[in-house]
């Protein structure tokens, strides 16, 4: 029976993040998922997160827990520590590491899809988009050059994963071209990766 309510969007995917987590741990029962619309003035996603933003995860109790990496650390200290977020410090920080640049990536895709949502083609800035590819285009070369691990499932293989379907649903850049060890990655990642399929962006 779910105890926990995860608010988010079943586009978002730093809302992603957390129901693969879950699928991953075998904690999916344990939460409902609603929609919440983060423009919404009375939506009461804004009286759960003051930041207005998804995924916040409301807990049996009322309190709530926000952003996605704090989610995730949540969900692993459920499962018994040590599963999504290593405890052995040159593994942990290594994990670590990748989740920020999964994040990373999906920090400067969000920003470049708000960019052209909020604003009519004529004003984008598109010093703005090319800065914000940039950075994508950078952490995409070095995912290329040491892909994620094919055994393991930890926040980083997430965080990376949710960034690349994003660029796939919402942006439609040809990241693979020129990155053939992460393309092959990610398809590897989505084929064995529990919940993949049910969580992707539609």
């Amino acid at each position: 029976m779910a105890d926990m309510i995860l608010r988010c969007s079943l586009t978002s995917p730093f809302g992603r993040k957390p129901r693969l987590a879950a699928a991953v741990l075998g904690l999916s029962e344990r939460i409902e998922v609603t929609p919440a619309d983060t423009f919404d003035d009375n939506d009461s996603l804004r009286a759960q997160n003051p930041l207005g933003k998804v995924p916040t995860l409301v807990l049996a109790d009322g309190a709530t827990l926000y952003d996605s990496r704090v989610i995730l650390e949540y969900f692993d200290h459920l499962a018994g520590g040590g599963r999504l977020i290593p405890i052995e410090p040159e593994a942990r920080f290594a994990a670590l590491k990748l989740q920020a640049l999964g994040d990373g990536i999906l920090d400067a895709g969000v920003l470049r899809r708000l960019e052209t949502l909020f604003r009519d083609e004529p004003s984008w800035s598109q010093r703005w988009l090319g800065y914000q590819s940039g950075k994508m285009n950078r952490a995409l070369d070095a995912l290329d050059l040491a892909p994620p691990s094919d055994t393991e499932i930890l926040v980083g293989e997430i965080a990376v994963a949710c960034g690349l379907g994003f660029i796939d649903f919402r942006l439609g850049d040809d990241w693979r071209a020129g990155r053939p060890r992460l393309a092959e990655w990610f398809e590897r990642f989505a084929a064995r990766c529990p919940g993949f399929v049910e969580t992707s962006p539609r």
